[in-house]
């Protein structure tokens, strides 16, 4: 039978437990750095090293996540903390950085290695790329379909969202928090900007009422889970190290039932789940659901399970509940069109007395002042939250084997199926007066009282006429217990750690104020021409064609699903093998370190595109940095125009293709430009960038929208005579 992993997120020591204790094969966890939420609890090393133990006592493995970009003032705590976990017997690290992934590849090379999805593993060519580096999983992207996952036939573990948040942009691609609050999501601190109320209108007038625009629904695929199980996916990912242990408990336990092949039923399983979570449910680009599918634009918060229609009555608010639907002291409650919410402490039945559930008609304290009929939502299960909480614990079965032989030494094993352990006392002795029957003996070595173990079998080959200690049986039975335990949670570590010598990767350019440019038209492409830029990139393949000369290159559309038509010379956003290919970097490839620019150097870059995420300080210290450990390399810097805040799969504005005069308005009234390339929508910054560093930049990136001749005219002289 093909084995599945169930992969559950936890952010605290609670989540942990009830991950565990729910029925998870593997847990993906975060220390205080380096998490990609750096918000959530997240646990000190200490607490690490517990988790650890923790999890390995009863089966179950641990993924560390180490998955932000990585600054170059931070490799050596980065390198230390690995250095660290390895040791303390870590299943697996997640890493985003690409220079991360290969300098751990390449000095730990007995560590396992997962690529996060942040590293936007979307194609197949990305695929083998990390697996020809030894990396043993990819998360894949959550734009990737079922069918599409299928075809990658690479000999790599995958790994899937199957359940929880989605992010809207493709991740590791978004900067929208970053530019609008300096909170990178690639760093850990995003704030949720897809969650807050926009505004679309094209050519400056409002076009849609809608207000959550960019706010998805929460994935969920219960309804899949055989076409899961059938699928070529090793491990079922669930997201969700902000949520609560209720969460993490509820839905651990609906999935392991589910992969299980439990029957269920699942309109009542997913209605328990609204009462903890609800942002609208939809089974993601997974099962092919793209646009406006994925997105409920009415709220971005938890609306919980409708249960009735509300009635203000004298100094109480009049419920009338659903067919099924039952409400209990202590649950919480909101009110749709209100947007009011509280939690029952005092139910009434249909007749005004206190209750503690009712069915049909009840009443509740109106307390938060509610004036019009509304309808009634649960969203928050009291009844449910106790069950969850008082699953305090787990059991390993075990099987003790005794042999009892008068004369020979006393023997007793203990095994949980994978680990035998056997201690031996003295010799057994012949009865006087009482003999120890052998259910005397099964009876004490029973007693494993709060330990993690159960019994699942005793076997005693015993004489009849013996006697045994009680004090001895309780000692043996002891110590095989403590030692069991030390052998589940203690890893057998093969610990390797290399030095590394690096290559100079210096490139024989001239040392000069290069200048190239990314044309949007015809227009923009003739002028830049003109005024004889270094490069020029045009997502156009029919203009990349006509203009067929050598500072011409091809962009190609980011987060490709397959790179099977590779043009003479390339514009990329994705890490993929560059050999034998003239292949230019975007900004997008998230270079912040000095490693990843030497290793993807090694894998055939001809330039640097360093993040645009850096401050002009890092830039500046970035260059000297790398120039003196690795040599010098062109190195290409965002100088004019918007950052690519995002990148979304599918129409999700339901706007025309390639038209440049849409925009998105927040509530502080900043324009994000935005357009449909047929495939992708993407979102633009408010506010350009505008000569973002001067000195010793050799290339200036020049990134064109809507300017006109005259525009890109001025840009680059500004450039040239500064």
């Amino acid at each position: 039978m093909k084995k599945h992993e169930l992969l559950v997120p936890a952010g605290d020591i609670e989540c942990l437990h009830q991950a565990v204790y729910n029925g998870c094969d593997a847990v993906y966890i975060a220390g205080t750095k380096f998490g990609a939420r750096k918000y959530a609890t997240n646990f000190t090393n200490e607490q690490l090293i517990e988790a650890i133990k923790f999890c390995h006592l009863y089966g179950v493995k641990v993924y560390i996540t180490m998955n932000t970009l990585v600054k170059n003032r931070e490799v050596d705590d980065f390198l230390e903390q690995v250095r660290f976990l390895y040791k303390n017997g870590v299943d697996a690290i997640l890493v985003q950085d690409f220079g991360m992934i290969c300098l751990l590849r390449e000095k730990f090379p007995k560590l396992e290695i997962h690529a996060s999805t942040q590293a936007n593993n979307s194609s197949k060519e990305s695929c083998e790329l990390l697996y020809k580096l030894g990396v043993k999983r990819i998360v894949l992207s959550r734009e990737l379909s079922l069918k599409e996952i299928e075809e990658i036939d690479v000999p790599i573990e995958k790994e899937v969202f199957i359940h929880g948040a989605l992010c809207i942009s493709y991740s590791g691609c978004c900067l929208m928090s970053s530019m609008l609050g300096g909170r990178s999501g690639n760093r850990g601190e995003c704030a949720g900007s897809c969650r807050l109320p926009y505004t679309l209108t094209k050519d400056g007038k409002k076009i849609s009422d809608e207000k959550y625009l960019l706010s998805t629904k929460e994935l969920n695929t219960t309804d899949h889970i055989k076409e899961l199980l059938n699928s070529n996916i090793y491990s079922f990912k669930i997201e969700g190290r902000m949520k609560s242990p209720l969460y993490v408990g509820f839905i651990t336990r609906l999935y392991r039932r589910l992969i299980d092949g439990i029957e269920l039923d699942l309109e009542e399983e997913n209605n328990k789940l609204k009462t903890i979570f609800n942002r609208e449910f939809t089974s993601g680009h997974l099962f092919n659901n793209t646009g406006k599918t994925i997105i409920n634009d009415k709220s971005p918060n938890h609306i919980g399970l409708e249960i009735g229609t509300a009635a203000v009555y004298k100094d109480k608010i009049k419920i009338i509940l659903n067919k099924n639907s039952i409400i209990n002291q202590f649950d919480a409650i909101r009110f749709k069109n209100s947007n009011k919410g509280l939690i029952i402490n005092y139910l009434y039945d249909e007749n005004m007395k206190l209750c503690s559930s009712a069915k049909n008609i009840c009443y509740v304290d109106n307390k938060i002042k509610l004036q019009d009929t509304d309808i009634v939502s649960k969203t928050q299960d009291k009844e449910l939250e106790e069950i969850y909480n008082n699953i305090r614990h787990k059991k390993i079965p075990v099987s003790f084997k005794v042999e009892a032989k008068l004369g020979k030494e006393l023997k007793i094993t203990i095994s949980d199926g994978l680990n035998i352990i056997t201690e031996t006392s003295q010799l057994v002795e012949k009865s006087i007066n009482s003999p120890t029957t052998k259910e005397s003996i099964k009876t004490h070595l029973s007693k494993l009282g709060n330990t993690p173990f159960e019994i699942s079998e005793i076997k005693v080959n015993s004489d009849d006429d013996i006697f045994i200690q009680i004090k001895l049986l309780n000692n043996i039975r002891r110590n095989l217990i403590e030692k069991l335990i030390n052998q589940r949670e203690t890893k057998k570590i093969d610990f390797i750690e290399k030095e590394i010598t690096f290559e100079k990767t210096q490139n024989s350019i001239k040392k000069e104020k290069k200048i190239s440019c990314y044309v949007k038209n015809e227009e923009q492409l003739k002028t830049s021409l003109e005024l004889k830029i270094n490069r020029i990139y045009v997502n156009d393949l029919s203009l990349y064609k006509k203009y067929n000369y050598d500072n011409v290159y091809y962009a190609y559309d980011r987060c490709k699903y397959n790179y099977n038509d590779l043009v003479e010379r390339s514009y990329m956003s994705d890490i993929i093998d560059y050999k034998n290919h003239s292949v230019i970097g975007n900004y997008s490839l998230n270079i912040t370190n000095i490693y990843t620019a030497y290793y993807l150097k090694k894998i055939g870059l001809e330039n640097i595109p360093l993040s645009v995420e850096l401050e002009d300080n890092e830039i500046k210290e970035f260059i000297t940095a790398y120039s003196e450990k690795f040599g010098y390399t062109e190195f290409e810097v965002l100088s004019y125009g918007r950052v690519e805040n995002m990148i979304i799969k599918g129409n999700v504005l339901n706007i025309e293709k390639n038209i440049y005069n849409y925009e998105l308005v927040d509530n502080k009234n900043r324009v994000f430009p935005v357009y449909f390339d047929g495939i992708n929508t993407h979102i633009y910054n408010y506010e350009k960038i505008n000569n973002k560093i001067n000195g010793n930049t050799y290339t200036y990136y020049i990134d064109l929208y809507k300017e006109t001749k005259e525009e890109i005219v001025n840009i680059v002289n500004k450039i040239r005579h500064e």
